[in-house]
């Protein structure tokens, strides 16, 4: 009872020609076999990930940085003047953090390279 016989297969296999028709049975195995050999190599990457943060469960935690927003100042510019101004200092900053994160970015990259 647990094994199917040469009529249940016939009957099987005359649905599959019902539902798909002759000529669109190539097509419809051709993309069900595309699609379990992605689905094998996606699971088997997912193994081979498991695999590998179990080895190399040392991360380095990230710390952050409060950087403290631009002070006023209390000089006698025009406005004009005055936002330019710390617009030009926020963008150093901004360039100066953007910098630093590519950097960060680059070790990380390197550092997973050797692994």
């Amino acid at each position: 009872m647990g094994s199917l016989g040469p009529l249940e297969i016939g009957l099987i296999i005359l649905a599959i020609l019902l539902l798909f028709g002759y000529k669109k049975l190539p097509d419809a195995s051709r993309s069900l076999g595309r699609s379990l050999r992605i689905f094998k190599g996606e699971m088997k990457g997912m193994k081979d990930d498991d695999v590998r943060t179990k080895d190399a469960a040392q991360t380095t935690p990230v710390r952050g940085e409060i950087v403290p927003p631009p002070t006023k100042t209390t000089t006698t510019t025009s406005a004009s003047g005055d936002l330019t101004a710390k617009l030009h200092d926020e963008a150093r900053i901004a360039d100066a953090r953007a910098a630093e994160l590519r950097a960060r970015a680059e070790q990380t990259r390197s550092a997973d390279g050797l692994h």
